[in-house]
């Protein structure tokens, strides 16, 4: 080791030897304000992006369920028809009164039915049950909650 005038050799460090900082223990382990807000952004931008394709995704599985609730009535006034018998359902669709007293007679013909047709149309949707039965040509008719006719 060469020495210049004036000059003391350094004590060598072992190679694992911790750095030392200037810092306390306390200081240096809080998040910066640019760290935070960086966090709190990009949490922001997320949410911006995910909350409109849940709404979105509830909303199609409403419609999905009403459609399917309606294929059901369907599905059940065909059933109706071949248990009792064409001219036995048609006396009996035309002598119920609304669709109330018309669901009474296809709710055996559904798996886990409702007790009224109000409460297994999901809310804001309404099915109207077609006022003559004819099993293979008449469907049930689901509309919106802006009473608009919606194909299934």
């Amino acid at each position: 080791m060469i020495l210049f005038s004036g000059m003391t050799p350094r004590k060598k460090l072992p190679m694992n030897f911790p750095c030392q900082s200037r810092q306390s223990p306390e200081e240096g382990r809080a998040f910066s304000l640019v760290e935070v807000l960086a966090a709190i952004t990009i949490i922001g931008i997320i949410t911006f992006l995910a909350v409109p394709n849940i709404v979105q995704v509830r909303q199609d599985a409403e419609d999905n369920l009403a459609r399917a609730r309606a294929e059901t009535l369907n599905m059940a006034i065909a059933a109706y028809v071949q248990a009792v018998g064409t001219n036995t359902a048609q006396a009996n669709w035309t002598a119920a009164a609304d669709d109330s007293a018309r669901y009474l007679l296809i709710s055996p013909y559904i798996s886990f039915a409702e007790s009224t047709l109000s409460t297994f149309t999901p809310s804001g949707y309404t099915n109207t049950l077609p006022t003559t039965i004819s099993p293979l040509t008449t469907k049930v008719r689901l509309s919106g909650a802006s009473r608009t006719n919606i194909s299934y």
